[in-house]
C-alpha cells in the first residue's frame, strides 16, 4: 500500500461534488494535450457561468478542478527521462528560494554535479496567478501543518488549532505565498553579528540581497540599495486599488512618510507592496533561479522525492549521501563533498532528528542512535497577526466576490497580458510603525501593517470565502462577527507583530519519516507579545479616522465576538481576547536550526552553516538557520541566505582551486569572464569566454561583463515550435526543458501558450 505523509491535526479541503459532471472530466493517464484542453474548457466554463446564487455550486467545482487538476508548467519532456547518478559532488535537499539559489550559484561551476532533491510537484497554471494564493493553501502544493494545542492563541479556530501553511512544490513556499518582498530592519543583520555571526552584518548581507534582484520599480532603479540584473524579478503589482491610495495618503495625518522599506533609511512609514512578480505574474523561485539555467548539464532537479534520512559515518561522523522515496521505492544517492538541507524550518530539523542529530532525550524516546547532541528543532519563530479588522466604505472601491468572480475566465485571460485584478496580491501595501511597547533603537519598527483592499467578508456572499477559511474560522463564529457586511466594500489592515519574544519547537512524533513532526509556535506566551499587538489594532482604528479614509466614509464593524462579550467592546482585554481566539500566522516560521558561534549550546549551525557537533560534509542553508527573525517577511532573507550559503560552500571547497564559472548573474550585464577552455560537461558553446579571473582570493562580485556576449537575464520564454536551443541535449534531468531560449533579451509580456509548452523538468 502506498505510503502517505499524514498529519492527525490537519483536515483535507473537499471540493463541491458533481458526480456526472466529474465522470465525465475523469481521464485514465491524460496526456499533456489532454490536460490543456481540459483546463481551458474550465476557464471557459468559468467565463459562461452566471454569478447568480444557482449556478454557484458550479463555479466553486470548477475553480476546485482548475485548482487540483491545471496543467503543470514543466510536464515531462518528449526527450523521456535521463538517468540519475549515483554521487555527485553535493546533494540539495529541498527546492525552496534558498534551494533553487543554492543550486543555481553551485552549478557555476560545471565541475561540479549536483543533485536537487523536492518531495513535491511543479508549479501549474493556476500557481502563476498572484491573487489566487489563498486558493492554493488548500492544494497539493501546501503540506498542511497545523500547531499543536495551545492555551494562549488559535482558541476561536477549527480544533482549536492555527493552520500553518509551508510550501510543497518545486519552488517552495515562494509558490503559495503573497510575494511580497521585504529584506527586514538592518538592525536585525546586525544584532546577528553582535550575536557573534560573523559576516552576517547588514553590511555583509546587503551584496548578497542585491546580488538576486533585479529591482523593476522605475523610481528604485538607480538606488545603491537595489540590484539590477539579478535573477529575481521585484516590482510593483500592475493592479492598484483607490484604496490603496488611501492607504498611502494617510501616512503623513499620523506623522509617517512615504518609503521605500527596503533601503536602511525607510523602515518606519508606509509604502506600496514590493512584489516577486513579473510582468503581472508569480515569479517563484524555480522561475527565477531554475528556469533559466535550465541549458546547463550539471544538475539534477528530481520531484516527488521525499527524502527520509541523511546518511552519516558513526566513525567518522560525515555525512556522506541520502535516503529518499520516489514512486514507492527507497532509494539511496551519495555525495562526494555535501548534503545540503534547504528544507525549510519544518523539514530541515526534522530530517536532522531522524538522522540522529538533535536533543538526547528526543531522540532516545524514539530509539534514534545519538549522532550529535543539538539543539535542534527548538527557537521556532513566526510573525502572528490579526486579520478580522474589517472597515465599510461607501463606494465600489474594493475586491468583492460578485464584481471580481463573475468574468473571472476573462480576468485570467487578461493576467498574460498584465493586466485585471489576478495581478494583485490581494495585499497592496505595508506600514512600518512603533507602538509604546517598542524599546527597540529609533528607527526600529515593532508592527507591520498589511493593507488589503477587502474584508475578510467581501468574498462571502458567493461562498468563494477563501482566506478566511485559509484561518480556520468556523462558519458559525464568522456569521456571528461579519454578518450584515458579507460581500460589501471594504478595507482591512492586518498588524503583524515584527519581533515575537515568544519562541516555540518542532519535535518528533514518531521515527517513521513520513509522520508530520509536531510544530508548536506558543502564540503570546511572553505578555509583551499581545501588548504590542493589541496596540497595533488600536492605531489602526485611529488611522481609519484620517481625512484620507474618511472621504469614503470607512467604519469599523463592530459586531462582538462572542468568545470575548465578558469584556468591554474596544477594551484591551477585548482586543487581546480576540487575538488569541482568531490568531493569524503569516508562513514565516523559522530559526529551527538557529546559528551561532562555537560555544553557543544553543546552535545548531556556525556562522559558516556548517552542522555543529563534530559533523562534517553537511550545512544547513535555509530560513531555519536564522538566530532572531527578520522584521518583516521572511522569504528575501531566505533568498540572501541561499545566495551567502552558496559562496561559503565555494569559498570552503575553492580556496586552493579555480574555475570556470556559467552565466553567473550578480548584477548589470550577469556576465562572468574566464580564460580557460569550458568543460565538456557544460553546455556553454554559445557563450563567449575571454578574460580568466579565477584565484584563491577571487571575488565573485568584482567579474565585470564582456562586452562581446549578452544573456538573458530573466528567462523570459518564447511560445513552442519557436523557441531557440528547442532540442535539449542536457543529461541530468529528470526531463528536459522545452523551448528555452537563452539569447533573448527583451523583455515583453508572457504568451499563454508559453504556460503550457515553455518549460519542463
Amino acid at each position: 500500500m502506498k505510503r502517505q505523509f499524514h498529519n492527525a491535526s490537519s483536515t483535507k479541503h473537499k471540493p463541491t461534488s458533481f458526480p456526472m459532471l466529474s465522470h465525465k472530466l475523469s481521464v485514465k493517464n491524460p496526456s499533456k494535450s489532454t490536460k490543456w484542453l481540459i483546463s481551458l474548457v474550465m476557464l471557459i466554463l468559468l467565463h459562461l457561468v452566471s454569478s447568480s446564487n444557482a449556478a454557484l455550486s458550479l463555479r466553486e467545482f470548477l475553480l476546485d478542478h482548475l485548482r487540483v487538476h491545471s496543467l503543470p508548467f514543466r510536464e515531462d519532456s518528449r526527450h523521456g527521462n535521463k538517468p540519475m547518478l549515483k554521487e555527485y559532488d553535493f546533494i540539495v535537499v529541498g527546492a525552496g528560494p534558498a534551494g533553487c539559489v543554492v543550486t543555481n550559484r553551485l552549478t557555476e561551476n560545471p565541475d561540479w554535479n549536483i543533485l536537487l532533491l523536492e518531495a513535491g510537484d511543479e508549479e501549474s497554471v493556476i500557481t502563476d496567478i498572484p491573487e489566487i494564493a489563498h486558493y492554493l493553501q488548500f492544494s497539493r502544493y501546501n503540506w498542511n501543518f497545523s500547531t499543536e494545542f495551545q492555551p494562549g492563541a488559535c482558541r476561536g479556530l477549527n480544533n482549536e488549532r492555527c493552520p500553518w501553511p509551508s510550501g510543497r512544490a518545486v519552488g517552495g513556499g515562494s509558490v503559495i505565498n503573497n510575494n511580497i518582498y521585504t529584506r527586514g530592519n538592518p538592525n536585525d543583520f546586525d544584532r546577528w553579528l553582535e550575536a557573534g555571526n560573523e559576516g552576517w552584518g547588514y553590511a555583509d548581507v546587503l551584496p548578497y540581497f542585491k546580488k538576486s534582484e533585479d529591482i523593476d520599480v522605475p523610481e528604485l532603479k538607480r538606488s545603491e540599495f537595489h540590484g539590477v540584473g539579478g535573477y529575481l524579478n521585484v516590482d510593483y503589482s500592475p493592479f492598484k486599488s483607490k484604496l490603496l491610495d488611501a492607504f498611502l495618503e494617510s501616512a503623513p495625518e499620523v506623522g509617517l512618510n512615504l518609503t521605500d522599506y527596503n533601503s536602511p533609511d525607510g523602515n518606519v512609514g508606509f509604502s506600496r507592496i514590493q512584489a516577486t512578480i513579473q510582468f503581472g505574474r508569480r515569479h517563484s523561485a524555480s522561475q527565477a533561479f531554475l528556469v533559466p539555467i535550465a541549458d546547463r548539464q550539471n544538475f539534477h532537479v528530481m520531484k516527488k522525492a521525499h527524502v527520509t534520512k541523511i546518511l552519516i559515518d558513526r566513525n567518522t561522523k560525515r555525512a556522506y549521501g541520502v535516503e529518499f522515496t520516489k514512486n514507492r521505492k527507497k532509494r539511496v544517492v551519495y555525495a562526494k563533498k555535501e548534503v545540503i538541507l534547504s528544507s525549510g524550518a519544518f523539514f530541515s530539523p526534522h530530517l536532522l532528528l531522524l538522522s540522529g542529530i538533535g536533543p538526547r532525550d528526543q531522540l532516545e524516546k524514539f530509539n534514534i542512535p545519538v549522532v550529535a547532541d543539538l539543539q535542534v528543532g527548538e527557537n521556532l519563530q513566526e510573525h502572528p497577526a490579526f486579520a478580522s479588522l474589517a472597515f465599510t466604505v461607501n463606494r465600489k472601491v474594493g475586491l468583492i466576490s460578485d464584481r471580481i468572480y463573475s468574468n473571472l475566465a476573462k480576468e485570467v485571460f487578461k493576467s498574460f497580458t498584465n493586466q485585471g485584478w489576478t495581478t494583485s496580491l490581494g495585499c497592496e501595501g505595508l506600514g512600518y510603525v512603533r507602538t509604546k511597547y517598542n524599546n527597540y533603537p529609533p528607527g526600529v519598527p515593532d508592527i507591520e501593517y498589511i493593507f488589503v483592499p477587502a474584508g475578510l467578508a467581501s468574498e462571502e456572499e458567493k461562498g468563494l470565502s477563501l482566506l478566511r477559511k485559509t484561518m480556520g474560522i468556523p462558519d458559525g463564529t464568522f456569521n456571528e462577527i461579519f454578518r450584515g457586511i458579507k460581500n460589501k466594500d471594504a478595507w482591512s489592515i492586518w498588524p503583524m507583530l515584527m519581533y515575537p519574544e515568544s519562541r516555540g519547537y518542532v519535535r518528533l512524533k514518531s521515527a517513521d519519516p513520513f509522520v508530520y513532526p509536531a510544530v508548536q509556535s506558543n502564540f503570546f506566551q511572553d505578555p509583551l507579545d499581545l501588548l504590542r499587538i493589541v496596540e497595533g489594532i488600536k492605531m489602526v482604528i485611529e488611522l481609519s479616522q484620517t481625512k484620507a479614509f474618511q472621504k469614503y466614509k470607512s467604519k469599523l464593524s463592530t459586531r462582538i465576538l462572542p468568545a470575548c462579550k465578558k469584556f468591554d467592546y474596544g477594551s484591551d482585554e477585548y482586543w487581546g481576547c480576540c487575538v488569541r481566539q482568531l490568531t493569524m500566522q503569516m508562513h514565516h516560521q523559522c530559526g529551527t536550526c538557529k546559528m551561532g558561534p562555537r560555544g553557543d549550546r544553543t546552535a545548531v549551525v556556525d556562522p559558516r552553516l556548517r552542522v555543529q557537533g563534530g559533523i562534517k560534509g553537511l550545512r544547513v542553508i535555509d530560513s531555519s538557520i536564522m538566530p532572531t527573525i527578520t522584521g518583516g517577511h521572511t522569504v528575501a532573507p531566505s533568498y540572501m541566505i541561499g545566495e551567502k550559503g552558496a559562496d561559503l560552500v565555494k569559498e570552503d571547497w575553492l580556496q586552493n582551486q579555480s574555475f570556470d564559472l556559467v552565466d553567473n548573474k550578480f548584477g548589470p550585464g550577469n556576465q562572468i569572464v574566464t580564460n580557460s577552455k569550458p568543460s565538456s560537461q557544460s553546455s556553454i558553446s554559445d557563450l563567449d569566454f575571454t578574460n580568466a579571473a579565477a584565484s584563491s582570493n577571487f571575488d565573485l562580485r568584482s567579474v565585470k561583463p564582456s562586452s562581446s556576449q549578452t544573456v538573458n537575464r530573466r528567462g523570459v520564454f518564447k511560445p513552442f515550435g519557436f523557441a531557440q536551443n528547442n532540442g535539449f541535449t542536457g543529461s541530468y534531468f529528470d526531463s528536459a526543458p522545452n523551448g528555452f531560449s537563452t539569447n533573448n533579451q527583451n523583455k515583453s509580456p508572457f504568451n499563454p501558450f508559453v504556460q503550457f509548452y515553455g518549460r519542463s523538468w
